[in-house]
């Protein structure tokens, strides 16, 4: 899985490309960690580039919303490919997180 980061005006863009399986969630998690304590509120998670997403992906993506929101911000996700949709309403995550069609959509729920 690759993982870009991008920021701007204090909202962390975390791109994800490829499958989000096991192996691959570790490397999410440590980023979203890295992120975090750099003292991001701010988190978006395009998700343009997943077709797949793992028990253990899922639980990475629900354990950083847990870790964010203890810290008073707020993370969002985007782009979210049908097949990861579906695992995300079979699962009832749809209904924890705020998912958005678009980046655009996304980054305004950031706005005040």
């Amino acid at each position: 899985m690759k993982i870009t980061e991008k920021i701007d005006d204090n909202i962390c863009k975390l791109f994800l490309d490829g499958k989000l399986h096991a192996y691959h969630s570790i490397e999410l998690e440590k980023c979203v960690n890295r992120v975090i304590h750099s003292g991001c509120t701010c988190l978006l998670l395009n998700f343009k580039g997943v077709d797949y997403i793992s028990s253990s992906g899922l639980r990475v993506v629900l354990s950083s919303l847990k870790q964010l929101k203890k810290s008073g911000g707020k993370m969002v996700l985007s782009n979210l490919h049908p097949y990861v949709m579906e695992v995300f309403e079979i699962s009832g995550f749809k209904q924890i997180f705020e998912i958005y069609g678009s980046e655009e959509e996304a980054l305004k729920s950031f706005e005040v």
